[in-house]
């Protein structure tokens, strides 16, 4: 990463610890309108910007005085020119005598979006390993103290008792929140912590004695099956931890993500006796994971696939033109009379015609092919696997792109709320310009394949618009060549 591009994202999250560290009002500004979090006393995900104010305005009045972040590390990703995440794992010192909070690790993700020319935040995670707070807390502060002197209690009680009893052993892994367990030789479960009702809903005696298979949906059955396979590293250690990510079956019937870390049991002569390990739900940070792929390549209006996961797929097409002997096609399609709606309507009747654009176009194309969104009114359709002869394959996607044209072309009706939330109907009619070009293995790149479906559209458009043309891309052809569809 480049480093100015490093300071900007680093300086981005500085601003946010400062703001927030000092109970600062104007942290709310940089919240976009488009914001999705989780508060670190909830599980439940906040999707727009009003509540997310709310919370952190909350949250200041709740604990007025600053508090202090203790920095421990530091995450930069820059996924795109205008998405960036940094996440952050410090210490929480409240102002206040407290034993619990400012020993625990605090992990924050912060995605932020360049919006015009300013960058805002848009999605906020922030995970603290504490019990849930009650009431309307933010922070547990009404319930540390108690807990501080509950906790030095039952840490006296329980050191004294360590070498008393192994029954100790499972009255601590009640107060875990990761699952711990134990199996056999033959992964039968021999001990499973009561975090796992908790977590999965199975009381300990319906889940001890039953395979660990049984857990797992066919997909993790089939990776630990692939895990165990494997032959062991000559001088490795035999006994280190295998980590593995898989689903989860719960008694309700969900799924969960889980992190498992399992260890081999051996007796003094290598034998294997069983496995025991942690069980740990990684639910929320695929979500988020998924959340900050759909910001890095997905339009976030329309839903299809950008520029980057465009020009990502293209390549791959282009790769397997080149094995397979068979033509692809590229349209370039931008929409006749949409500023008009703009104009006499708003932006809102015209992010919904993009909407409805977006589905026409998606129902008329094949599964392997690729519908994308360039930015404003335009859009990108790739298509894969057409046929070995030029002509067939042109023929084809003519075919095609005048039954888009034509889908296109049809009156759109859209229901639109003006400001004081009142319904009506707008019947808009918007034809596309569409311009062709086709690909045949490696003979022309990525963008020079982009160059000239973009030209054979400006030419749709000076011959009245409403039309298809081709780009031919034969030998000795001009760039700005171009020829009707049919």
């Amino acid at each position: 990463m480049p480093l100015d591009r490093q300071a900007r994202i680093r300086q981005l999250l500085d601003e946010y610890i400062s703001m927030y560290a000092s109970r600062d009002d104007r942290l709310t500004t940089h919240f976009s309108e488009n914001f999705s979090g989780y508060a670190g006393s909830s599980d439940d995900l906040i999707k727009d910007q009003g509540t997310w104010v709310q919370v952190t305005r909350h949250d200041f009045a709740q604990v007025k005085e600053p508090i202090r972040i203790e920095m421990v590390d530091t995450f930069l990703q820059d996924l795109s020119e205008d998405v960036v995440v940094a996440t952050a794992f410090f210490h929480i010192h409240l102002p206040m005598a407290e034993d619990i909070l400012s020993k625990e690790m605090a992990r924050l993700v912060l995605i932020f979006r360049q919006e015009g020319n300013a960058w805002k935040i848009v999605h906020s995670g922030i995970s603290i390993p504490y019990h849930k707070a009650g009431g309307d807390e933010v922070y547990p502060l009404a319930s540390l103290q108690k807990r501080t002197d509950e906790l030095e209690l039952e840490v006296q009680e329980r050191t004294r008792q360590l070498t008393e009893s192994q029954t100790l052993y499972k009255l601590l892994t009640e107060d875990v929140l990761d699952v711990l367990w134990q199996a056999d030789a033959n992964l039968f479960i021999t001990y499973v912590s009561p975090s796992d009702e908790r977590l999965r809903g199975f009381k300990a005696s319906e889940v001890v004695g039953h395979h660990v298979f049984e857990m797992f949906t066919e997909e993790g059955i089939a990776l630990v099956r692939k895990l165990m396979a494997q032959k062991p590293v000559p001088g490795a250690n035999s006994r280190a931890f295998v980590t593995f990510e898989v689903q989860h079956r719960c008694k309700d019937g969900r799924l969960l993500w889980a992190e498992v870390q399992s260890r081999r049991e051996q007796d003094a002569n290598g034998k294997l006796t069983g496995f025991h390990g942690i069980t740990r739900e990684t639910t929320q940070r695929r979500q988020m994971e998924d959340q900050v792929r759909q910001l890095a390549f997905y339009d976030p209006l329309t839903k299809l696939p950008n520029r980057r996961l465009l020009i990502d797929r293209l390549n791959q097409a282009i790769a397997s033109s080149q094995r397979s002997g068979l033509y692809g096609a590229v349209m370039f399609l931008d929409l006749d009379n949409f500023k008009a709606l703009n104009d006499a309507h708003g932006h809102a009747a015209g992010d919904l015609l993009l909407i409805e654009v977006a589905g026409r176009l998606s129902a008329n194309v094949r599964a392997m092919d690729t519908v994308a969104r360039l930015g404003g009114d335009e859009f990108v359709v790739m298509f894969r696997e057409f046929d070995r002869d030029q002509g067939a394959s042109r023929h084809q996607v003519g075919v095609i792109a005048e039954k888009i044209r034509a889908g296109l072309a049809k009156p759109y009706v859209l229901q639109v709320k003006d400001r004081e939330g009142h319904e009506s109907h707008v019947t808009h009619r918007c034809s596309a310009s569409i311009g062709l070009a086709m690909f045949f293995g490696a003979q022309a790149t990525q963008d020079e394949i982009f160059q000239h479906a973009d030209a054979a559209m400006y030419l749709a458009k000076a011959a009245g618009r409403n039309r298809v043309r081709f780009h031919e891309l034969e030998a000795g052809a001009n760039p700005g060549q171009a020829s009707a569809a049919g």
